[in-house]
């Protein structure tokens, strides 16, 4: 009989199933409590009138776990001297949506060899996730392939739709099951419209297909999350945070019927994808916070131990460490003179 299915596959490797994985490398009590009463945080932070400022800030993504665990172990130190201001997460993003094509994150392929070592992948990512709660450190990430959340999602505190994503149905269906506050990010061409139909669509029950913790094709039945918000990240007219955006974005959410509350990510189109002008963006947003914005509650912004990024592929004993091999980020020095800047210029929100 002629073939008429999988004439484009080479091959397909099976998995372990979620629950395997969950058994392997299980949460601990401390863990699942601290992922519970951050969420519940973040929550009062985006919906309530908890006056801290949301900080998702980290690496654009995790590639070597030594300088992951390095930079985190200096976030958590950091995040502990300004709580009572700034509630800080960090970004820990293990899948990389690409435009064409390109290194798809440390869940596709963990040795940066081409090699696509899933189970691999899924078991150093739930690692390094649960080395960051340990710490006492919030976590948060993109959700990009629609599986992963049934490997890794019980140990996030924050999630992101990403702006190729946002238009999704098969992500705005996830992201409705998810149990965490979700960011959806405005579109590529900076349509905040885009952002705010997946925050409504998001919010509804959806049956849809996916797998279940033993692995079995299944219906998904959600009854919707409540917790998702909008994240403006500039697009293909340009940046989208001044007083104008911040603005017409209100008004865009008030005739939604949704809560004013507006998280800028301050790198992407927002910086023109110059990293070096992130500070530049997050000194615009607390000016207008000290003006009497009250929308604008939180930012993200992309930093590792070191500045910039550097070209990938290339043999691992070759690359800078704490370097970026996605998009390029602000160094250390610089992450912890503004995070104090924020936390000093935060200061009359508490008198």
């Amino acid at each position: 009989m002629q073939k008429t299915s999988d004439i484009n596959v080479v091959e397909t490797r099976a998995l372990p199933s979620p629950a395997a994985l969950l058994a392997e490398l299980p949460k601990t009590e401390a863990q699942a409590e601290f992922v519970t009463r951050t969420r519940r945080d973040i929550h009062r932070v985006i919906f309530t009138d908890d006056r801290r400022f949301l900080l998702v800030i980290g690496p654009c993504s995790i590639h070597d776990l030594a300088a992951g665990r390095d930079y985190a172990r200096r976030l958590a130190a950091l995040a502990r001297e300004v709580n009572n201001r700034v509630l800080i997460v960090m970004r820990v993003y293990f899948e990389k949506p690409r435009t064409t094509v390109g290194w798809k994150g440390l869940v596709m392929d963990p040795h940066l060899d081409g090699s696509h070592d899933i189970a691999t992948g899924l078991r150093l990512a739930r690692t390094f996730l649960r080395d960051v709660l340990d710490l006492g450190l919030p976590t948060a990430t993109e959700l990009l392939d629609p599986i992963t959340p049934q490997y890794i999602a019980d140990l996030i505190c924050w999630s992101a739709i990403g702006a190729r994503t946002a238009e999704s149905q098969t992500h705005r269906q996830m992201a409705s099951g998810l149990s965490m506050p979700l960011g959806f990010k405005n579109g590529t061409d900076g349509s905040i419209a885009t952002a705010i139909n997946a925050i409504k669509a998001a919010a509804q029950p959806h049956t849809f297909l996916g797998i279940n913790l033993d692995g079995s094709a299944s219906a998904i039945v959600t009854r919707g999350n409540p917790d998702c918000h909008v994240v403006l990240r500039g697009g293909g007219t340009g940046p989208n945070y001044s007083p104008a955006h911040i603005a017409q974005t209100e008004q865009l959410l008030a005739k939604a019927g949704l809560m004013k509350s507006i998280l800028v990510d301050c790198s992407h189109d927002n910086s023109a994808k110059q990293p070096e002008r992130q500070p530049e963006v997050m000194r615009e947003l607390l000016g207008q916070i000290a003006a009497g914005s009250s929308s604008i509650m939180g930012a993200m912004i992309e930093s590792n131990l070191g500045a910039g990024n550097q070209a990938f592929p290339q043999p691992k004993d070759r690359l800078r460490y704490g370097v970026s091999i996605t998009d390029a980020c602000i160094d250390w020095p610089t992450t912890e003179a503004l995070v104090r800047e924020i936390h000093t210029a935060l200061a009359p929100r508490f008198k």
